[in-house]
This record gives structure tokens, sequence and C-alpha cells, in this order.
């Protein structure tokens, strides 16, 4: 008699858990295919040669973001930076409110960093440990100006600096 049930319920019981399984794995896959992709890590830097131990403007891969109220201001600090040799890779806006210009770097102490800092007024400088030493500089309401009479090179101690892979960078077409 305990076998007759056993075998009436082991089939209906089998059946549930089979679409149990059938519905997490569906669950499972519907969330994974809905899930945003990250982006790709960026290329760690390399060691590129530094004559007579400057680092130059044309070495140093810089993206301006605009975080004021100003329309077009990273667009117009890009174009200055430009004009005194960087490789500006992107203009644009970012969604971080900002007051007085930051430049942010992989160490606040880095050559590259240095070198750009030089050109604003009032620059605040933030380190986040990038690995490929591409330079942000944040503009917002308080951008102390731009400095035309900044040096554009920066004295290093070694023969080498690591600076992003391109080898060229490609101007944005956003304003900022």
């Amino acid at each position: 008699m305990v076998g007759r049930i056993l075998r009436a319920v082991r089939t209906p019981f089998t059946l549930l858990v089979l679409l149990a399984i059938l519905g997490y794995g569906a669950w499972w896959g519907w969330t994974n295919v809905i899930r945003t992709v990250p982006p790709a890590p960026p290329t760690p830097c390399v060691n590129q040669p530094v004559a007579k131990g400057l680092l130059k403007t044309s070495q140093v891969t810089v993206n301006v973001y605009n975080g004021g109220d100003k329309r077009g201001l990273a667009g117009d600090v890009g174009r200055s930076l430009r004009d005194r040799g960087f490789k500006v890779a992107q203009t644009g806006n970012t969604g971080e409110k900002i007051q007085k210009t930051v430049i942010v770097g992989a160490g606040v102490k880095n050559p590259e960093v240095l070198l750009v800092k030089g050109f604003f007024k009032d620059a605040v400088v933030r380190a986040d440990k990038r690995p490929d030493r591409s330079v942000e500089v944040l503009v917002g309401n308080d951008y102390g100006g731009f400095r035309k009479s900044a040096k554009t090179t920066y004295t290093v101690k070694t023969s080498t600096v690591c600076l992003p892979a391109q080898a060229s960078a490609t101007p944005s077409a956003a304003g900022g």
C-alpha cells in the first residue's frame, strides 16, 4: 500500500522539482540578458621615452568635462589645451556637480597630472589610481581660468614615463 502511494506521488513531485529548476533557470537567464554590460577596462599605460627628462604636452592625453552651468565650457577648455599641444580625447558633460576646477589622474604627484595642473588657476588635484594614466579636467561654476603662459614641458627624473597606450587621440564632437 505504501509503495503504491510513493509511486503515485513520485511522478508529480519529480515534475514539480523539474519545473522549479526550469523556472529558476529562466529567471537567471532573463536577469543576465537585461543586465547592462560593464565597460571594458582601460588599457594600462605604456612606458614611453622622455627626451632630455622633459615630459611634453603632446605626450599627455586629457579628457575635459563640464560639471557646471556654463554651456560649452568643456569645449572651450579642450580647445585651449589642444592649442597648447595636449591630446584631447574627449570633451563633454559630467553628472558630477563641480565648483572649482578638479584635475583627476592616477596620482597627485604624477608628472602628467602636474603638467596639466600648471595650466589651471586654483585647480584641485584628485587621485583615482587609474591604470591608463590619462588625465581628466573637470571644470565647473567657479572655473578659475586658463594659464596660457604655463610651461609645455615638465621635468622628470626618469628616462621613461608610463602614459596612455593609444598613439593619437581623436577629438570628440561634443562641446560640453
